[in-house]
């Protein structure tokens, strides 16, 4: 057995949060023709190498999430944002396999939906990023010009995600601590929240 296929089983034999809504999620995605891959320490479902959809196991509730989500119809209002700052990706939750169960039509027709996007190569039009850097990031950037490279090589949610963690603290030390502390990640090519 692959690394990744070794990955992707252990998530589902070894989850304890929701592992039934879980198993479901995966049935539905897998009966809908997705391929399953390992990114992000989560599957990932793909059509035609593009990601389609993602699974996550969180405190409150099993998520299913698609990766254009914003340009699904949504005529039923039911997919929401992840957070506040998402400007692509939208997420079904469930909190019981009942719910799972009863919706397994409507999810399917929103995966197929989701399928169709990707296949027709639809893209989310983000508008420029509006997020100020803060100071103390822009001040490192200008200080240490092996980070300003690997910043600027990073995607643009990349450094999106890192803008808006590096943001949050209301102390300027905890702002710089952030920053020194992910340093090595943007020089890998990471996002803040990747291993």
């Amino acid at each position: 057995m692959d690394e990744t296929r070794q990955k992707i089983d252990d998530f589902f034999d070894k989850a304890e949060l929701w592992p039934a809504e879980l198993a479901a999620l995966r049935a539905i995605l897998l009966g809908c023709g997705l391929i399953e891959v390992w990114k992000w320490s989560s599957p990932v479902y793909t059509v035609d190498g593009g990601n389609v959809a993602i699974l996550w196991g969180f405190k409150d509730n099993a998520t299913l999430g698609f990766f254009k989500g914003v340009l699904l119809k949504d005529e039923q209002n039911l997919l929401v944002a992840p957070g506040e700052n998402s400007r692509s990706s939208r997420i079904f939750k469930f909190t019981d396999i009942d719910q799972i169960r009863a919706m397994d039509d409507t999810i399917r027709a929103y995966v197929t939906e989701a399928m169709e996007l990707e296949k027709a190569g639809a893209k989310v039009d983000l508008p420029k990023d509006d997020i100020a850097y803060p100071e103390e990031l822009l001040a490192k950037l200008e200080e240490d010009p092996v980070m300003h490279e690997a910043f600027e090589a990073l995607t643009p949610g990349r450094k999106r995600g890192y803008a808006l963690y590096f943001a949050q603290p209301k102390q300027s030390a905890t702002r710089v601590g952030r920053i020194e502390k992910m340093r090595e990640k943007i020089l890998a090519g990471k996002g803040y929240q990747e291993r």
